[in-house]
């Protein structure tokens, strides 16, 4: 498993810029809260931690995950934002359910990120059981929204200095 030797919150704040100047959006679902919740507090945590200003995290709830990419869709379009980040969480049933919301919600967010000139961060748990999404959202393996939040932090830097050139 990916993450069974690396800790999702471990990150070197010497190699990342600072968040001071920047405007986050995190689009968070509503199902599996206890989960999101986590990985919500571990984005907001980092964002914090790396200099972002607390008014310059938006904050939106949708009522699934793959409502996420609807909401992402709206926060780029009215909210002049450097990056968003989509938190969701899908456990593994007894039906093709899981395949299809993963499914839709990756290429959703696959296809925001060729449409618009904002990055938006996959932060979508994918797991076989609860445990492993408990593990990954504050757990043994660390926060997999802490490690969200450093991909959008330095994805913006990277949109800021692309469009400098």
């Amino acid at each position: 498993m990916a993450t069974a030797n690396k800790n999702l919150s471990n990150y070197d704040k010497n190699t990342i810029p600072s968040a001071k100047n920047f405007r986050f959006g995190i689009v968070v679902s509503e199902w599996n809260p206890e989960i999101t919740q986590g990985l919500f507090s571990g984005a907001e945590k980092a964002l914090l931690d790396c200099g972002a200003l607390p008014n310059n995290i938006i904050r939106w709830d949708v009522p699934g995950s793959f409502e996420l990419v609807f909401g992402a869709k709206k926060m780029i379009e009215t909210q002049n934002l450097d990056a968003i980040i989509v938190i969701g969480c899908v456990i593994k049933g007894e039906t093709m359910h899981f395949e299809f919301v993963c499914d839709g919600v990756t290429q959703g967010v696959k296809d925001l990120n060729i449409k618009y000139d904002v990055p938006v961060i996959f932060c979508l748990l994918t797991d076989n059981n609860e445990q492993q999404s408990i593990d990954r959202s504050g757990g043994i393996h660390g926060n997999k929204g802490t490690e969200a939040a450093i991909a959008a932090l330095k994805m913006a830097n990277l949109k800021r200095l692309a469009n400098l050139k």
